[in-house]
């Protein structure tokens, strides 16, 4: 199956997840997978959120930010990926003055 973003309506969500700013993203979900091509504009966070029965995958394609990872501060840049599993929280900030162009997909964990 092909996913073509271009097909998709972008969706304009501000403070996603209690974050600030916006966040532009085009979705494509079904019962086992969220699959996200994903813009956070320059100064925009998502909120810190915990990953309960699923967890997370987000690939940098370009930009500049950190994560806020449990514990811990993680900085990336672009071909840079970050792993959330299930029960572990995050947040993604784009520290740049640029768009911060990523690809996410959010696995549903079923038992």
């Amino acid at each position: 199956m092909i996913i073509d973003f271009n097909k998709i309506d972008a969706q304009f969500i501000e403070k996603f997840k209690g974050g600030n700013g916006t966040l532009e993203t085009y979705n494509f979900v079904d019962t086992h997978n969220k699959i996200m091509f994903s813009k956070l504009r320059p100064g925009a966070n998502s909120g810190y959120h915990k990953h309960e029965g699923n967890s997370e995958i987000v690939y940098i394609i370009s930009g500049v930010g950190h994560f806020e990872y449990d514990d811990t501060t993680e900085p990336f840049k672009a071909g840079d990926v970050h792993y959330c599993p299930m029960n572990h929280s995050h947040a993604m900030y784009n520290d740049g003055d640029e768009d911060l162009v990523y690809f996410a997909i959010v696995p549903e964990h079923h038992e």
